[in-house]
């Protein structure tokens, strides 16, 4: 049996961004129920030197969409970073759902061996599409999801494991 890019990659991403979308909405209610003005929230972090919540959501949607325009050879759109309430976090995580469910499977065929080449600020990172997935995208995308769980969590919200496993099936 073979996986294919498209087969790791997009469920994955339905997947953990689900979870996300979870962890906001419970924040919603936690910041309605405490009366807690939810911009503490959304510019909290756990350490003085680390990006707040809003950019943790906004650097895993912008990871998620360059990897499906690179690993399919699509165009990756532009997504301005002015979301200023977990509503707009929402609707930027359902966004870019919405634009890596559109491409075909088939745009991911034969990604595991594209050549990917990825803007660095110390420069460009040349890899394969199998080894941009694997130790690039998904670590990113699993890091950004932690940490935005960790801050909730460190807030008070209540969110568990089992939120940020998600449905088992």
């Amino acid at each position: 049996m073979s996986v294919s890019i498209y087969d790791v990659f997009v469920p994955t991403t339905n997947r953990v961004f689900a979870n996300m979308l979870v962890f906001l909405k419970k924040a919603e209610t936690f910041a309605a129920a405490k009366k807690i003005d939810v911009g503490v929230l959304l510019n909290s972090r756990l350490a003085p030197d680390m990006l707040p919540l809003i950019k943790q959501v906004q650097i895993a949607s912008d990871t998620v969409k360059a990897a499906a325009g690179r690993l399919s050879g699509t165009e990756i759109p532009s997504y301005a970073d002015t979301e200023a309430t977990l509503p707009e976090l929402e609707a930027r995580l359902a966004k870019t759902l919405e634009f890596i469910n559109a491409i075909p499977a088939e745009k991911f065929a034969g990604s595991e061996s594209r050549d990917i080449v990825l803007p660095r600020r110390s420069g460009d990172v040349q890899m394969k599409g199998l080894i941009y997935l694997l130790n690039f995208v998904l670590p990113n995308l699993y890091f950004h999801a932690t940490t935005l769980y960790a801050i909730l969590r460190h807030n008070g919200v209540e969110v568990g494991k089992n939120d940020f496993l998600g449905k088992l099936d």
